[in-house]
């Protein structure tokens, strides 16, 4: 599995691959300027898609569905931890099946 601590640049890396039209449109912003225009337009696609940004970023980074679910559910319990609940109260309350 792909460690948290790379996702979110490997999924920003992929997203701007897939669009090479933003860093045309970006060529004349300095690197902070276009780092940020790339944040907010992957921002805006997973609103988009009715997603939230993380859940985005785990899409184009998986190599496999069931990465993709592992990473879901990893990110979940870690909210669940920082929420202070129990994973099975958490689950309940977010329709997470395990």
């Amino acid at each position: 599995m792909i460690p948290k601590e790379s996702r979110n640049e490997l999924a920003l890396d992929t997203f701007i691959k897939a669009h090479p039209e933003l860093l045309e449109e970006m060529k004349e912003l300095s690197a902070e300027d276009r780092q940020q225009q790339i944040l907010w337009a992957f921002e805006s696609a997973a609103d988009d898609q009715g997603i939230e940004a993380w859940e985005l970023a785990l899409q184009l980074i998986a190599r496999s569905p069931e990465e993709l679910e592992a990473m879901r559910l990893e990110v979940h319990q870690e909210v669940a931890e920082a929420l202070d609940m129990s994973w099975e109260e958490y689950c309940g309350l977010n329709d997470i099946a395990v």
